[in-house]
């Protein structure tokens, strides 16, 4: 094997046309200088200089040997500061951002790990397209989970591994104190109350688009982005509403809860993460939060 030092002085020779000018730039004697030159040759097999009384030469072999050195030199200077940026990372904290209903499965994970692992976490809770800008080389945040509902509404730089963890199912909730509608039939829902996502955003016209397909005109009674505002509402009998199973983790006895099989809806939740912020440790907690 070559030795990268041995190359890094034959470009310095190649580049000054001595052994003693290049040794006093790299701070070698230049018996040095030509000790390492006089290996390079046995290791490669090829007269990399012509030697005279007063003056080296490089050779022909010598000029080409030192270009492709160059780019090696580069490219070990690359790997190692590489290799020091994943070992910085993996010392610092991780921050990890997620979308608001996601959080009880953070928790969750959070109290099973140990205090000085769980020292090492920051958490951003935040809308999905309120994470986005904050990943990545220039952002502060190492990954976030995000969801998507349906293929439009959310984009994110391409420099951003995408990384599935599953598919979050919708419901449709209604008040405890109404009527039962079982078995919920697409005709039983026509002339309800609903909550609804505030006009404009991605799901309000996601939702939009579903009610449509089944010819469901909905009298919207009230507008929240907010799933737990939206249960408390619900409960209230104020309305009925598309729920997805996260956020209805733990609901009170004031909601019904029917998962009708016409609905067919669901939420694509995964992990966004720039490859240079992926360490051993965030992919061990990544893993965790698959739900």
């Amino acid at each position: 094997m070559l030795k990268p030092e041995h190359l890094r002085t034959l470009c310095e020779v190649v580049q000054l046309g001595s052994f003693a000018a290049a040794a006093n730039r790299l701070g070698y004697t230049s018996s040095a200088v030509s000790q390492q030159m006089a290996a390079l040759e046995r290791q490669t097999g090829v007269k990399l200089f012509e030697r005279s009384a007063h003056s080296v030469l490089p050779t022909s072999a010598a000029e080409v040997l030192a270009r492709h050195a160059e780019i090696v030199l580069l490219d070990l200077e690359r790997m190692v500061t590489a290799v020091q940026a994943v070992h910085r990372n993996s010392e610092r904290q991780i921050h990890l951002g997620i979308f608001p209903s996601f959080a009880d499965v953070l928790t969750g994970v959070l109290r099973e790990m140990e205090p000085a692992e769980r020292a090492g976490v920051r958490v951003s809770v935040a809308e999905c397209s309120q994470l986005i800008p904050r990943l990545g080389a220039g952002g502060e945040m190492d990954a976030a989970i995000v969801y998507q509902v349906g293929n439009a509404g959310l984009s994110w730089p391409s420099a951003l591994g995408r990384r599935w963890i599953a598919e979050d199912r919708y419901k449709v909730v209604l008040p405890r104190s109404w009527p039962d509608l079982a078995p919920y039939r697409v005709e039983q829902l026509v002339d309800l109350p609903w909550i609804m996502h505030h006009p404009a955003s991605s799901d309000a016209s996601f939702f939009d688009a579903v009610f449509a397909r089944w010819s469901l005109h909905p009298r919207v009674v009230c507008h929240s982005d907010d799933f737990k505002i939206t249960m408390d509402m619900i409960g209230a009998g104020m309305g009925a509403a598309l729920v997805p199973d996260l956020a209805l983790r733990g609901h009170g006895p004031d909601v019904v809860v029917a998962d009708v099989p016409w609905l067919n809806t669901s939420r694509s939740i995964f992990t966004l993460v720039h490859p240079d912020r992926e360490t051993a440790r965030l992919r061990s907690l990544l893993d965790a939060l698959a739900v």
